[in-house]
């Protein structure tokens, strides 16, 4: 059994309200193989909601206390991505889940690569809040585009 990102089994949680649909993750999905979370929303943000990015660091910055997660209006958004992160641990834990499959490039899933903080759809290497918390908690991540 894995945690996969809700978004990519056709969940829409995305800040847009919408979904990224990977088909294949969908039907392990259906077959009862992968647990379905969203971070944003177990930390308790809307579906929609504004657009987030890690400010100043990357996610493992955020646990640290070294950079924020901020919405494209200015808002700091870090408590509930930090919150949202805690879930997905315990989730993880509490079925002792040892890979988590995330939606590349999002700032709570981004494993490998998450946008820059100036909301300008630029890359940087480093993994989004979630991710930074279960590789530290020991937990295997692999982005979508990495899962075979």
């Amino acid at each position: 059994m894995k945690l996969v990102s809700a978004c990519l089994v056709g969940v829409n949680c995305r800040y847009n309200d919408k979904n990224k649909l990977n088909k294949r993750l969908f039907r392990l999905f259906k077959e009862g193989k992968l647990i379905s979370v969203c971070p944003e929303l177990l930390g308790g943000l809307p579906t929609p909601r504004n657009c987030s990015e890690i400010v100043g660091g990357t996610g493992l910055d955020v646990l640290n206390g070294k950079a924020r997660v901020i919405d494209k209006e200015g808002k700091d958004v870090t408590k509930p991505f930090l919150k949202g992160a805690n879930e997905v641990l315990k989730i993880a834990k509490t079925m002792n889940i040892n890979e988590v499959i995330m939606k590349s490039n999002s700032p709570s899933c981004g494993c490998g690569n998450i946008y820059d903080g100036t909301f300008s759809e630029k890359l940087i290497d480093g993994d989004g809040v979630t991710v930074a918390l279960l590789k530290k908690n020991g937990i295997k991540v692999i982005s979508e585009e990495k899962f075979n």
